[in-house]
Formats: structure tokens, C-alpha cells, sequence
């Protein structure tokens, strides 16, 4: 099986390097490893430093957005051209630790998991961020877990392994990458969670507030929850017609 790893950047031009470097020496024993570093309608200097760091790593690949989609937009859109039948995403900000990306994606690859794994979440410990940020977070998932009942502590998370094929047949909306947990179990995939580290973000600013979340944060639960009452309930199973002789004209 080949390993896609995803990272939606806008305005990320001081983590690219970074980024890339840490990728590279933490995830080079992967199978088949491609890096897919998708440019959301960017204004600084985030294409030019991929296109810079291209020579001699014919496993990085970029996609562009003429203009800025957002995080789940972005995710998508690498998604969607990756190659890999795992995919791990994290975010391009840098406080998810590039390390992480083995431990996700070894429930996958193991070749006794589960065929009804389809979504490795991690769960920050530790969390590096602003006591706003981090209590803003709290209620969110606790309103959350509420509603939709997921089971999981932390889906703001950005790194996440999946199965590439459950993820494109998940209904699309912006924001859908905080609710992949619920949206997952809906399909009747089964769950997994890891816990990991997390660290302050070296570069950059961050590109959301607590305002912001809660705006959209209301109306997206609403309609993930609606999404999962009006789930397909029948699982198909096919009969073998022809039976499984060889010989069988």
C-alpha cells in the first residue's frame, strides 16, 4: 500500500522548508511515500519556496487553488489527486509534528488491521496553543460530542489517516474535516484514535479566531447531524451467481 500525505498551506511560505525537511527524514521508510503540498490561493511566497525545494524529491508534488477555498477545500483537492491508497493529513501551520505521521498510519498498513478501519484521528496531548484558543476548543468538542455523539476528544486535530477511496465517497462540505470521526462512522467505517504531541507554531499567523469558529461552528453541526439521520442504512452484500470453479465456462 502507498502513503499520500496531504498538508493544506495558505500563507505558509516560513513552513514550507521546515515542513518538507522534517517530512522527509521522518517518513522516507513509508511505502511509496508522495507529499502533496496544496497552495490555497496563496499571496506570499508559499508556491515559489515548493517549486524551490522540487529538485532531487521526485515524491513532492504541488496543487494550486487560483484563490483561497479553505482548509477542507484544500484537503479535498489533494485528496483527490493523491496516488496513495493511505492518506495522512496535517496541518501546514507546523504544530503538528511531522514524527506523528508513522504512528497514524501504521493501524492502516498493518497487515492484520481491520477491512472496517477506515479512519486513524489523532488526539492532541499537551496542546501548545493560547489559553483562548484551548478553552474555545474545549467547549466546541464538548458541544460537539454531544450532538454527534463521535467518540472522539479532539477532531480539530489536523493529522488524520484514512483509507483515500472512504474519504472522496464522504459527502464534501467546507469545514468537513473537523467532523471526519462522525462522517466516517455514518459509512459504518470503524474509528481509531492516537494520542499526539503538539507545539507552538514557529511562523506565521493563524488564519482563524474563536468568532470565527463559533459562527460556522453552529450551523456545520447542524448539518452534519442531519447528514447522519438521513445516513443510508442498507449494506449490500453480492451472491456469487457463477460459483468459483475454474473451469466454469
Amino acid at each position: 500500500m502507498k502513503v499520500s500525505i496531504v498538508i493544506p498551506m495558505h500563507n505558509e511560505a516560513e513552513n514550507v522548508a521546515p515542513m518538507v525537511h522534517e517530512i522527509e527524514a521522518a517518513c522516507s521508510d513509508l511505502p511509496g511515500m508522495e507529499l502533496i503540498l496544496v497552495d490555497d490561493g496563496s499571496s506570499d511566497a508559499t508556491a515559489a519556496n515548493i517549486r524551490a525545494l522540487a529538485p532531487g524529491r521526485p515524491w513532492l508534488r504541488m496543487v494550486q487553488h487560483p484563490k483561497a477555498g479553505g482548509q477542507s477545500a484544500a484537503v479535498h483537492s489533494g485528496v483527490m489527486l493523491a496516488t496513495g491508497d493511505i492518506v495522512c493529513t496535517l496541518d501546514g501551520d507546523g504544530q503538528n509534528p511531522p514524527s506523528e505521521i508513522p504512528n497514524l498510519v501504521a493501524p492502516l498498513l498493518d497487515p492484520a488491521a481491520p477491512a472496517s478501519l477506515g479512519l486513524v484521528a489523532g488526539q492532541r496531548v499537551d496542546r501548545q496553543d493560547t489559553a483562548s484558543k484551548k478553552l474555545g476548543s474545549r467547549l466546541a468538542n464538548k458541544v460537539r460530542a454531544w450532538m454527534l455523539n463521535d467518540g472522539t476528544r479532539d477532531t480539530g486535530c489536523g493529522l488524520k489517516a484514512f483509507r483515500r477511496e472512504a474519504f472522496l465517497a464522504l459527502p464534501f462540505f467546507n469545514h468537513m474535516h473537523r467532523y471526519l470521526p462522525a462522517l466516517f462512522a455514518r459509512d459504518g467505517w470503524t474509528v481509531a484514535h492516537v494520542d499526539v504531541t503538539h507545539r507552538e507554531r514557529s511562523a506565521g499567523t493563524s488564519k482563524y479566531n474563536n468568532l470565527q469558529r463559533a459562527l460556522v461552528g453552529v450551523r456545520d453541526l447542524l448539518g452534519v447531524a442531519w447528514l447522519i439521520k438521513r445516513a443510508k442504512t442498507a449494506r449490500p452484500t453480492e451472491e456469487s451467481l457463477h460459483g468459483t470453479d475454474e473451469g466454469a465456462a
